[in-house]
Formats: C-alpha cells, sequence, structure tokens
C-alpha cells in the first residue's frame, strides 16, 4: 500500500538539527524547573509535607516527604543537565502519576470551584507526563551529558 502522506524533506531517523537539540535543551529545562523549585521548597517545610501525606492515608509520611522533595531536585537536575534522561524521566513521570493520584483526586470532590481547581491540576500532570514520555522517547538531545558523538 502507498504511503498515505508525504517524507520529502524529512531527517533520517536518528538525525538531528541544531533547532532539534536546542528546543530539546530548552524544553528539558522549562518542564523540570518547577520540580526543582517544588522540592528545594518540600525540604524547607519537611513537617508540613509529611503532615500532607499523612492525611492521605499513606505510610511512612516523613520518609517520603524527604523521597519526593530529593526525587524532585535530584530528578529535575539530571534532567536539565541530560544525565541519565531517560531514568530520571522515567521517575519523574512516575512520581507525577503517583502524586496526582493522591494530591488531585478531583473524581471524589463534588461539583463545584474545589473540584474545578484539582481537575485543572490533575490535567497539568497529565501534561507534565506526556511530556516525559516525549522525553523517554526521543532522550536528551545533543545538547546533554547523554549525548554519545557517533
Amino acid at each position: 500500500m502507498p504511503a498515505t502522506y508525504s517524507t520529502a524533506g524529512r531527517r533520517p531517523f536518528g538525525s538531528s538539527s541544531v533547532i532539534d537539540d536546542s528546543a530539546l535543551l530548552i524544553g528539558r529545562i522549562v518542564l523540570v524547573a518547577m520540580y526543582v523549585f517544588s522540592g528545594a521548597d518540600k525540604f524547607m517545610n519537611l513537617s508540613g509535607i509529611a503532615a500532607a501525606i499523612g492525611s492521605k492515608g499513606l505510610p511512612m509520611p516523613m520518609v517520603l516527604a524527604v523521597l519526593a522533595a530529593a526525587g524532585e531536585v535530584i530528578g529535575g537536575l539530571l534532567i536539565a543537565i541530560g544525565l541519565q534522561t531517560r531514568l530520571a524521566a522515567s521517575g519523574l513521570l512516575i512520581f507525577t502519576m503517583v502524586a496526582s493520584y493522591f494530591f488531585h483526586a478531583f473524581w471524589l470532590l463534588p461539583e463545584g470551584a474545589e473540584r474545578m481547581n484539582e481537575m485543572i491540576h490533575f490535567m497539568k500532570n497529565a501534561s507534565l507526563c506526556g511530556a516525559f514520555l516525549m522525553l523517554i522517547g526521543v532522550g536528551p538531545g545533543r545538547y546533554s551529558v547523554d549525548f554519545r558523538a557517533p
């Protein structure tokens, strides 16, 4: 069956341009800036974060608070510099999915402003998960520690 779309002008699989790699670098930094700042903020208020985690019935809230803070800072910095990018993106993907389920469960709330607010946060996190999946798929690009010249 003939192709139904044009492949003219497309680079071969695996090739990359300066624009593509620049977009990946900037995208990586913008994607994880929130995680780095949020994780650092969690370290400044570990007892409050542990209380929030405990209020959801999760075990060992202080341990989970420290792990969340460290995971956000370390995972975010690894992605920003492009070191172990796919692994770090996988970790932040899982963290974001778990946090969304426990802390933005809009489906448990009655109709109203609070439900809408939690749904917006949940959908924002779903979008971030999509970005992490794309990063896992395409990798960090040329401007990263992970890049190995052919």
